[in-house]
């Protein structure tokens, strides 16, 4: 999957999770967030925001989730000596639950099978070496000697 592609296909994430019916409504990602922002704000109203922690398991999924939380204009933070894949943020259950986890967990699901492709031909191609899992082998008894 090429750049293009990828970015076609996260838009089209948006889309879905927005309610987006119709192709015409891809007038952009900019209508699908406008929605999605009317929606957390009226959730917000039913559901008040809770303080919620995340913990990334890696750099790109930290990334991806700062970015959706800013996207929709939530300010992330962390407290002093929180870990850097920790995250912290005041949000509506309801938002979380039907929005912005669901969200983030397809974006990155592409992103990190994109990442994994790309890495895996590289790989291919500098060291010509296959990427895969080491095997796994049965543990042996030692005899003392």
């Amino acid at each position: 999957m090429d750049e293009q592609k990828l970015i076609a296909k996260l838009r089209l994430i948006e889309r879905l999770i927005s309610g987006a019916a119709t192709k015409g409504e891809e007038v952009a990602a900019e209508l699908a967030r406008k929605r999605i922002l009317e929606r957390l704000r009226c959730l917000e109203k039913e559901d008040p925001p809770v303080e919620y922690k995340f913990s990334m398991t890696d750099a790109w999924s930290r990334k991806v989730f700062l970015a959706l939380l800013r996207r929709y204009g939530i300010k992330p933070y962390r407290y002093p000596r929180q870990r850097h894949t920790t995250v912290m943020a005041r949000l509506s259950q309801k938002f979380v639950d039907e929005t912005l986890w669901p969200e983030f967990q397809e974006i990155y699901k592409i992103l990190n099978d994109y990442l994994s492709e790309v890495t895996d031909r590289v790989i291919l191609q500098v060291l010509e070496q296959e990427s895969g899992e080491a095997d796994v082998v049965e543990k042996t008894k030692m005899i003392p000697s």
